[in-house]
């Protein structure tokens, strides 16, 4: 069983996340999904009528915006990294955080490595879905190795000489 980071502890994955290709007759009709963007754009009313919780993931190249109206509808909203060098979704997260308000669950997923979960975590993201091969206790280690941040964020509106005043 994979395990993720979430909330700064790591715990059993409980959501089960469908490929970018699944059909909706791959989709249980209980427990906890993350479905990909496509099927959500053809099949969301189904979705939205079967038991149990909904997430969403979106790839690098979709946008939030598609999915602005219906946030409410999602419990997670797994945001994919396919490389670890590819970073438009620190953006997403942020705009889901401070223009549109979620406050569900914001997943990082795949190429997810422990040098990015700081500052994963200061735009907005509160689970990690950290690489197979890597070893999410290890990964925690990341969230103590700064003591102090000097730029405003998510996780801190306020940059350093604001809160010192």
């Amino acid at each position: 069983m994979q395990r993720i980071i979430k909330n700064g502890q790591v715990i059993d994955e409980t959501w089960h996340l469908l490929p970018k290709d699944a059909p909706l007759e791959s989709v249980p009709n209980s427990g906890d999904v993350i479905v990909p963007l496509a099927l959500w754009r053809e099949h969301g009313h189904a979705l939205k009528a079967r038991d149990g919780g909904l997430g969403i993931w979106l790839d690098a190249d979709e946008e939030v915006e598609e999915i602005a109206g219906e946030l409410d509808s999602f419990q997670v909203i797994a945001l994919n990294f396919p490389a670890f060098t590819d970073g438009r979704h620190y953006s997403t997260a942020a705009l889901l955080r401070q223009r549109y308000g979620y406050q569900g669950e914001v997943r990082a997923i795949g190429d997810v490595l422990r040098d990015q979960l700081f500052a994963m975590k200061r735009c907005g993201f509160d689970a990690f879905a950290v690489r197979e091969d890597k070893d999410p206790y290890d990964a925690l280690k990341a969230f103590e190795e700064f003591s102090e941040v000097y730029q405003a964020a998510v996780d801190q509106p306020l940059p350093l000489f604001r809160r010192r005043a």
